[in-house]
């Protein structure tokens, strides 16, 4: 069954519908020329492809030229197309030579030195304007490039003033504008070497003083960005950028300055905590000594309480009860010089693994090495500053270690600690 169609209202009438479309082998007259390839075809390996699905439709042109190569013959032959070229080094054929490339160089080295120089400028800012850095870069390097260059491969001009000022224009245009660049590429010390050269083509270049300061300060070297900064606002006192970064740049600096004056502060009170505690402890005979590996007692240290500036403060100290006859231990992080063992063994007692009830504060006797690396027996009553006064007995590491043990075990114990320290 036939179906109607509505035509649109721009349909030409002038076309023949029910006329019979040209044989295929004559070609419509005005026919466009033959499809332009982008590759040319690999006949052999259209073969191949067409010998393996005999039955398959035959490629159009186009696609057989793309379909009768590999992705790395196609990466090979698009970089020999100077629109599509990545490396320079290998866009020639088998000789080395690429005419469309040689052609495009010749048109770009087409003028003089200053001509072809202000082309890659050009360039440049075509780039920067819409914000593509590393290329609108490469651009001003290959301006500088050429104005820097020792050979002498292009036209001489035919007024040499002129094509001397074009230089020295291009010359601190390309440093200027390659410093943007870095600058927005966050090279800043390459932004830096630009605004030094751009200076010594012109001294008066706010725009380097700018930037330069805008790099120095984002490497934090706040000095020399002040006085970049200050340098470019004695030219131009009245340049709004120039002063938002000098405000920036002061503003870092009192951040600084706030923050190592807050650290030098802290650092006396340490040294005074320090001073007042050592103080202490000589003044109540009590030794200390460091090892060169202490135990990790995170904030745990000997101490002056309530105030470690006054030094009618208490001394607290980290302190350890070791149970050596059943290998157990407990630790008190802040055992004050007034108090005594008995005061902390009363809340540590029952211990949870004493299933034999051998540890009361009747039935233990506590020990101490001294300095010598023998025992004292040191009196559940006494407070902790006359155990530790007059040199006897040292805390090491900061902690005081405290041996606990059974009165029926202290035999065994005693024996053991003398065989430790003879053998």
């Amino acid at each position: 069954m036939g179906q109607i169609e509505e035509l649109p209202d721009d349909f030409d009438e002038s076309l023949k519908l029910n006329q019979d479309p040209p044989a295929a082998d004559e070609p419509p007259k005005n026919a466009p020329a033959e499809e332009e390839l982008a590759f040319p075809i690999n006949e052999e390996r259209l073969k191949e492809m067409e010998a393996m699905d005999p039955k398959a439709p035959k490629m159009p042109p186009g696609m057989a030229s793309v379909r009768t190569h590999t992705t790395d013959e196609l990466a090979d032959m698009l970089n020999k197309t100077p629109l599509f070229m990545t490396d320079i080094d290998n866009a020639g054929d088998e000789h080395g030579e690429n005419p469309m490339l040689d052609a495009i160089q010749a048109l770009q080295n087409e003028g003089t030195r200053g001509e072809v120089a202000q082309s890659y400028r050009e360039q440049g800012n075509e780039a920067a304007k819409e914000k593509r850095w590393a290329d609108a870069k490469e651009f001003y390097s290959k301006a500088i490039a050429v104005l820097v260059s020792k050979e002498d491969k292009w036209d001489k001009p035919e007024d040499p003033k002129e094509e001397e000022k074009l230089r020295r224009q291009v010359e601190e245009a390309s440093y200027i504008n390659r410093a943007l660049c870095n600058l927005e590429l966050k090279n800043y010390r390459s932004t830096t070497l630009d605004c030094a050269s751009t200076l010594k083509l012109n001294p008066k270049n706010v725009k380097a003083f700018y930037r330069s300061s805008m790099a120095l300060y984002s490497l934090d070297k706040l000095a020399e960005a002040e006085d970049v900064a200050s340098r470019g606002l004695a030219l131009d006192p009245e340049n709004k950028s120039l002063e938002q970064i000098a405000k920036k740049i002061a503003d870092r600096k009192a951040a600084i300055e706030r923050i190592a004056a807050k650290k030098r502060a802290e650092e006396e009170l340490e040294k005074k905590k320090l001073l007042l505690l050592s103080t202490a402890l000589k003044a109540r005979q009590i030794r200390t000594r460091k090892t060169e590996q202490p135990p990790d007692m995170d904030d745990a240290s000997i101490h002056l309480t309530p105030d470690p500036l006054s030094p009618e403060s208490t001394l607290e100290f980290p302190t350890v009860f070791l149970y050596p006859m059943d290998a157990q231990s407990d630790f008190i992080k802040s055992f004050s010089e007034m108090n005594a063992i008995e005061d902390h063994l009363e809340y540590l007692f029952p211990l949870p693994w004493d299933t034999k009830q051998e540890y009361t504060i009747k039935n233990v006797e506590c020990f101490m090495e001294t300095v010598t690396g023998g025992l004292i027996k040191a009196g559940k009553k006494l407070p902790l500053l006359q155990i530790l006064s007059g040199g006897k007995v040292e805390v090491v590491d900061q902690m005081v270690r405290i041996y606990v043990v059974p009165i029926s075990k202290t035999g065994k114990f005693i024996a053991e600690m003398k065989a430790r320290k003879t053998g």
